[in-house]
């Protein structure tokens, strides 16, 4: 199907087919049953790991327990074949020297697995993993299963485990397998991978009914570790269980393992695929006026053209205040209007620009037929959406993805009118509760706080805001925190302790802001004020993004100082002190990055920074992501820098996981609103970065072609 004359298609290929579109428009292609997960957070029977996969995307939050070990995961499936899961257990009764005081041993690990061979009629699914592959070792092992379905109701799964996995009845043993590390881990321990006792593994699911299952369980852990440091008792590898299914397809599991204990296992399985766009209780947008056919040529309102401007400026600032929506600028031409949008209400980009086009609709003069919407983020113009009035009149009530081949999506600079409309309201404020976490300390594995939020913003002008927030603790531990890490780098986030027990109230920040263009594709940011919690000073950043490209490279430059300890209004310099010790060493003044971001299609993000950190190490941090058009997302990241890992201290080096989740879930109405959790292992000084607010890339990403063209199916809502 061509576009008009003038107009570039945008994704026309989302209408080539049913399962184009919905590839293009994010919306599920095919169902998949959700698999059981074991008590290490992965899929299986009940503690040996199965060949299934679960459905693409889906996130598994899993609790398990047998004797007095715990072990809570998340697991994501990556890709259809590629999952990875993040697992933190404590092992009560444990004798080690990094137990705590109550005996329990916490542990961080990782494991990834690929399926090899999907199941079919004839031959069964097979897949190959590595379990805690980059962690201390305690629950290391590598495998590979087979999976078969027999039958409507049966599943039979065999395997050879190592490690771990091989420590009960070996077969035999391939050669010599190190031991476990039981100490600062992070690094991956390749030298282990396969090698050692093997041992074969398998079991029998059963599915009684849609909800019941009974499993039976071969296991080839010995459960060592636990038997020599702890009081475990293995006196069979055989494990029974009953697996029932709750209406939200949440999954609770009851066990009696190894002859000697009782456990269970609780999963919650989510697909951010098949979740559906956020919202849908908003109230409609308007209908589309439609022209009547001898009123289009009609050129004689162009006589006064200033006062048909003034009136229809009013009128489209009346009607967009009814879909929370406003306009920084606005100018009319014969045959164009072009307006400066400001969307701060809605989640997905296509649905703000739809419901301006059709208001628009309802105001113009007839003769107006091209509508130019410049969406603007901190008074910035970002791109360009052109479409043709009777495009809008003639497609209303068929498929989005038809008014989607016929719009044009370009750089706005130099396209946008001036910015005459003041934004409404200059200053606003808000009181609201906010919670702070604190994970994996051995003490306490979580802490959390609960207080009241006091924000406000200034609008000064539509490219310089001023912005800032105050919290007060009602009720909390985190203050309780005790442990101050040493280290060997200058305590670049490892003082978070001191942080921690002295802010409060505190200034989370107050930061003055500037963003504007800065020439075509171009995009600048300067920020000055106390940036967030342990460190003020001024951040700018340039940005060159063009709207149609997949790449985008940026540079930030940093002057930085600390933050009293108290989180108030204080700074300190950059000095830090080793505690009981006299050493000292410098937190450098300046730091930054140079990044290039790449968007490889179907969701998939790609981000490599490459500079100078905070501790005054240089290196680079990589970072992968998985996006989905009702706005959740998923992503990993590494640091790898010239600090050794002896150097870094536990853990080896910076790494994390990060999982966003759009406010509209919760509520049922669009927000432009998300909450961001971080799952960084351990938090230390090598490759720290200064969390700044407001970085362009999201920000410009959001409004050019990619993410509108991903968020189209809302352009009628």
């Amino acid at each position: 199907m061509e576009a008009k004359a003038g107009f570039r298609p945008v994704r026309a290929w989302c209408l080539a087919g049913t399962a184009a579109a919905a590839v293009c428009l994010g919306l599920p292609t095919g169902a998949q049953q959700v698999p059981s997960f074991n008590t290490y957070g992965v899929p299986g029977l009940i503690d040996m790991p199965s060949a299934e996969m679960a459905p693409d995307a889906t996130i598994s939050l899993t609790y398990g327990r047998i004797d007095e070990s715990n072990r809570g995961a998340i697991t994501f499936q990556l890709t259809p074949r590629l999952s990875g899961t993040f697992r933190y257990a404590g092992i009560g009764n444990f004798d080690d020297p990094n137990s705590n005081a109550d005996g329990v041993y916490y542990d961080r690990s990782f494991d990834l697995r690929f399926q090899l061979l999907t199941e079919t009629s004839i031959r069964p699914a097979v897949a190959i993993g590595l379990q805690d592959f980059i962690g201390t070792g305690i629950y290391s092992g590598e495998y590979i299963v087979a999976t078969k379905t027999v039958g409507q109701k049966l599943k039979a799964t065999a395997g050879l485990g190592w490690g771990r996995l091989g420590s009960y009845n070996p077969l035999g043993s391939y050669g010599e397998r190190p031991g476990n590390l039981l100490g600062s881990g992070g690094l991956p321990t390749y030298d282990r991978w396969f090698r050692g006792d093997i041992a074969g593994f398998g079991g029998l699911a059963y599915q009684f009914n849609d909800d019941l299952t009974l499993k039976l369980e071969y296991s080839s852990d010995a459960y060592d570790d636990e038997s020599d440091r702890g009081g475990f008792e293995h006196n069979s590898p055989l494990n029974y269980g009953v697996e029932y299914r709750l209406p939200n397809d949440a999954r609770l599991a009851l066990y009696y393992a190894y002859g000697s204990t009782l456990g269970f296992q609780l999963s919650y399985p989510m697909n951010p695929k098949t979740l559906g766009i956020p919202g849908g209780l908003e109230a409609g947008g308007l209908p589309v006026r439609r022209r009547p056919a001898n009123s289009v040529s009609d050129l004689g309102w162009t006589g006064a053209l200033a006062a048909y401007e003034d009136n229809t400026r009013q009128r489209l600032i009346t009607s967009l205040q009814a879909d929370d929506l406003s306009i920084e600028g606005y100018q009319l031409e014969p045959h164009r209007a072009t307006i400066r949008l400001r969307n701060e209400h809605y989640g997905r980009p296509a649905q703000a620009i739809g419901r301006a086009a059709r208001a628009m609709t309802r105001i113009m003069p007839d003769s107006v037929e091209e509508f130019v919407i410049i969406p603007v983020e901190n008074g910035t113009p970002m791109s360009a959406i052109t479409l043709r009035r009777s495009d809008l009149e003639n497609l209303e009530n068929d498929a989005a993805v038809e008014m989607l081949a016929r719009a044009s999506i370009t750089d706005a600079y130099g396209k946008a009118p001036p910015s005459t409309i003041p934004v409404t309201p200059k200053f606003s404020w808000s009181l609201t509760s906010y919670y702070e976490t604190s994970t994996f300390d051995p003490d306490a594995p979580f802490r959390l706080d609960i207080g009241a939020q006091l924000g406000a913003s200034w609008q000064i002008t539509p490219n310089l805001s001023l912005s800032g927030a105050f919290r007060k603790r009602v009720i909390g531990n985190i203050h309780e925190t005790e442990r101050l890490s040493p280290s060997e780098l200058p305590r670049a986030r490892t003082d978070t302790t001191l942080y921690a027990q002295n802010g409060d109230p505190k200034l989370r920040d107050l930061v003055l802001a500037w963003n504007g263009r800065v020439g075509p594709d171009l995009y600048g940011r300067v920020s000055a004020g106390y940036l967030e919690s342990m460190y003020a000073g001024v951040s700018s950043e340039v940005l060159w993004k063009p709207v149609d490209s997949a790449l985008a490279l940026g540079v930030e430059v940093n002057f930085v100082r600390r933050r009293d300890y108290d989180q108030l209004f204080a700074l300190m310099d950059n000095t830090t002190y080793e505690p009981f010790s006299d050493v000292t060493r410098e937190i450098p003044d300046f730091n930054g990055h140079v990044s290039a971001y790449y968007d490889f299609g179907g969701g998939y993000t790609g981000q490599m920074d490459i500079g100078r950190y905070l501790a005054g190490d240089w290196g680079t941090t990589l970072t992968v992501g998985r996006e989905f058009a009702n706005g959740w997302k998923f992503g990993a990241f590494a640091t790898f820098t010239n600090v050794s890992s002896d150097e870094f201290g536990e853990g080896s080096f910076d790494k994390g996981i990060t999982l966003t989740i759009p406010m509209s879930v919760g509520i049922g109405t669009p927000t432009r609103e998300y909450d961001t959790t971080v799952i960084r292992p351990i938090t230390r000084d090598g490759g720290a970065r200064l969390s700044v607010p407001g970085r362009l890339y999201g920000n410009v990403r959001t409004w050019h072609e990619d993410e509108i063209t991903d968020s189209w199916g809302r352009f009628w809502r």
